[in-house]
C-alpha cells in the first residue's frame, strides 16, 4: 500500500484495521463498484489499534499525498483492553495526526461499528461508549462523523452472521451496506 501511496494521484483513503483491509477481501467487488474510479487507497491493516495507525501516520504512511477525503474506521481491536475514554484518544490523535499532515483533506470519522451477537457484547459496549466520545470531533470543520452501526443490526440489535459472518468482520452484504452507507457523505466531501 506504501507503494501506492508514493504513486501519488490519491484522492480517497480508508484508515483502519481488519474490518477495513477486508475491502481487499470479501469488498473487492464493492471496493471496484464504489472506489474504483476515484483514485482509492485502502490503508486498513490486520490487527491494527489506534496506537499502529499513529504510529504508521507519524512513519511515511501519507507521505507525498494530500487525499481529498480520508475515512477513518478504527477501535474495535482496543475494545478488549483499553477504556473507551483510552479509545477516543487514540481516535482523537490519528484525527489531529491527519488534521497536521494533511489540513485540506476532508476527514470522515466512522463509530467503530457493532460487534458481538447482541447488545450485551462488553466489546461492543465499549465500541459504544468510545463512539460517543468521539462523535465530539466533529466540531472541527473539517471533521464529519457518522455513525452507521445501526444499518448492520436488525430491529432487536443483533448482528446476523449474514452481514457479518464471525460477529466482527464484513460479508459482501456487509461491504455493501457500508458502501451504500457512507456514499451520500463521501460524494460530497469529495466535491469540496
Amino acid at each position: 500500500m506504501n507503494e501506492r501511496v508514493k504513486q501519488g494521484n490519491v484522492d480517497l483513503v480508508f484508515i483502519g484495521d481488519s474490518i477495513t483491509q477486508g475491502w481487499e477481501g470479501r469488498g473487492k467487488n464493492v471496493w471496484a463498484k464504489f472506489y474504483g474510479d476515484r483514485n482509492a487507497v485502502n490503508l486498513g491493516i490486520g490487527g491494527d489499534r489506534t496506537q499502529h495507525v499513529i504510529w504508521r501516520l507519524d512513519n511515511g504512511n501519507l507521505e507525498g499525498i494530500s487525499p481529498k477525503v480520508a475515512v477513518i474506521m478504527i477501535g474495535t481491536n482496543n475494545s478488549g483492553s483499553n477504556s473507551p475514554e483510552q479509545i477516543a484518544e487514540g481516535v482523537t490523535a490519528i484525527v489531529r495526526q491527519l488534521q497536521q499532515k494533511t489540513p485540506d483533506t476532508e476527514i470522515l470519522l466512522l463509530g467503530t461499528f457493532p460487534r458481538g451477537a447482541d447488545p450485551s457484547d462488553k466489546k461492543r459496549q465499549v465500541n459504544e461508549k468510545s463512539n460517543e466520545i468521539v462523535a465530539k470531533l466533529a466540531a472541527d470543520d473539517n471533521v464529519h462523523y457518522l455513525d452507521i452501526g445501526e444499518k448492520f443490526l436488525s430491529d432487536d440489535g443483533k448482528l446476523s452472521k449474514e452481514i457479518m459472518p464471525d460477529l466482527l468482520h464484513l460479508s459482501e452484504q456487509g461491504y455493501t451496506i457500508w458502501a451504500e452507507s457512507i456514499e451520500p457523505t463521501v460524494k460530497k466531501l469529495m466535491a469540496k
